[in-house]
């Protein structure tokens, strides 16, 4: 037996092309032509990096490339080019302002690009970019800034999701106020490194549950305690210990305040701070009117709330005026000391089940409200 070893057809030998033929390709723009262009930059890309008399040849090449050439090679270019510490800054620069889907490589590795590079497109170019910045690993303290003072929600998100961002103290405190109206920011900064205890209590204010319990297991501190501190900066004041007082029945006194809630939201300064504050001195009367007024319920629904057996019903009229779920469970203490114990404790604290918009909870304190007085006209 003759055993025949069969071998396979030699490949053209693979050559790189000499920086003359590259120029002269480069200058055709027949699309033949582009095509050997385009593999003859990937054969010097996988190469040793150019040097020498080849450099400026080559910075000439790829320009003439990148201003010339099809999105398709422009976005092989930039992602060849993304870790290149020999390409040439020019061409980089043009790559880094061209679409995003072309510019995100480079914009995300490129050691070419310094912080004036980068500041540059964030000025010049789209939101998309400058998210792109947002999460290049190990910005500079510069770039950070410049994140944060442009301001825009999602690139600010992405810039804290970026843990090797040279963030300062003050920029995480400024995120921190960011993260007040844009809740996508809060549990990336719950998690990151340099959050420090003070600022993770005061996002205590206004996050949810959950990134509440992530705060207080981090910084091992007392949930209640915080609870209180947030009651507290409501109003910006700290607690006064002092002897409480038993309310008082006046109806003349009622009707001032009703009064004066009316004078209030006249002049449009009637907020939820101010029900918060009426607690804290006492005033339970002037608690109710200013409720019904900013919420608009019934008189006789809000009062039917405040006496109930469950503060299900008042934790939604709160929640629907816009005083904060982390300060209901404080505040419920506080009018139950003036209203003998009512609203009662039974059910659930509905309070921890999530964040509620003001309209869902209006919407669900009417429907409690209706289903309480159809129960109690059954019962009649």
């Amino acid at each position: 037996m003759v055993l025949v070893q069969l071998v396979p057809p030699a490949r053209p030998e693979t050559r790189a092309p000499s920086p003359g033929d590259l120029l002269a390709l480069a200058r055709n723009t027949s699309p033949d032509a582009r095509q050997r262009l385009l593999l003859g930059v990937l054969a010097l890309c996988d190469a040793s990096p150019p040097a020498g008399e080849l450099s400026p040849v080559l910075g000439e090449i790829f320009l003439t490339l990148a201003r010339q050439a099809e999105r398709e090679v422009r976005k092989v270019l930039s992602e060849k080019l993304a870790h290149a510490d020999w390409a040439p800054a020019a061409l980089v620069n043009v790559l880094a302002l061209d679409e995003i889907e072309i510019a995100r490589p480079v914009l995300a590795s490129s050691p070419i690009l310094q912080d004036d590079d980068l500041l540059r497109v964030m000025v010049e170019a789209s939101l998309e970019h400058q998210i792109a910045i947002a999460r290049r690993p190990q910005i500079s303290g510069r770039v950070a800034d410049a994140v944060i003072d442009r301001g825009e929600p999602a690139v600010l998100t992405a810039l804290a999701t970026n843990r090797t961002a040279d963030l300062s103290i003050d920029g995480v405190r400024r995120l921190v106020e960011h993260s007040r109206r844009i809740a996508a920011l809060r549990a990336p900064l719950t998690r990151h490194p340099r959050l420090t205890e003070a600022l993770a209590e005061q996002m205590y204010q206004w996050v949810g549950t959950a990134l509440r319990q992530s705060i207080t297991a981090r910084f091992n501190v007392d949930d209640q305690a915080l609870g209180a501190a947030v009651y507290d900066a409501v109003e910006g004041v700290i607690r006064q210990n002092r002897p409480e007082e038993p309310p008082r029945d006046d109806p003349g006194r009622d009707e001032m305040e009703r009064r004066l809630i009316d004078k209030l939201q006249s002049a449009g300064q009637l907020r939820a701070g101010f029900l918060i504050r009426a607690v804290r001195e006492k005033r339970l009367s002037l608690f109710a009117h200013g409720l019904v007024a900013l919420s608009g319920f019934p008189s006789e629904d809000v009062r039917q709330a405040l006496n109930a057996p469950t503060p299900e019903a008042l934790f939604y009229a709160c929640a629907a005026v816009g005083i904060d779920r982390a300060v209901f469970p404080t505040l419920l203490t506080e009018l139950r000391k003036l209203n003998q114990s009512l609203p009662g404790d039974r059910g659930d604290a509905v309070w921890l089940r999530g964040a509620l918009s003001a309209t869902s909870a209006a919407r669900a304190f009417r429907a409690l409200v209706a289903e309480n007085r159809h129960e109690l006209q059954a019962a009649v």
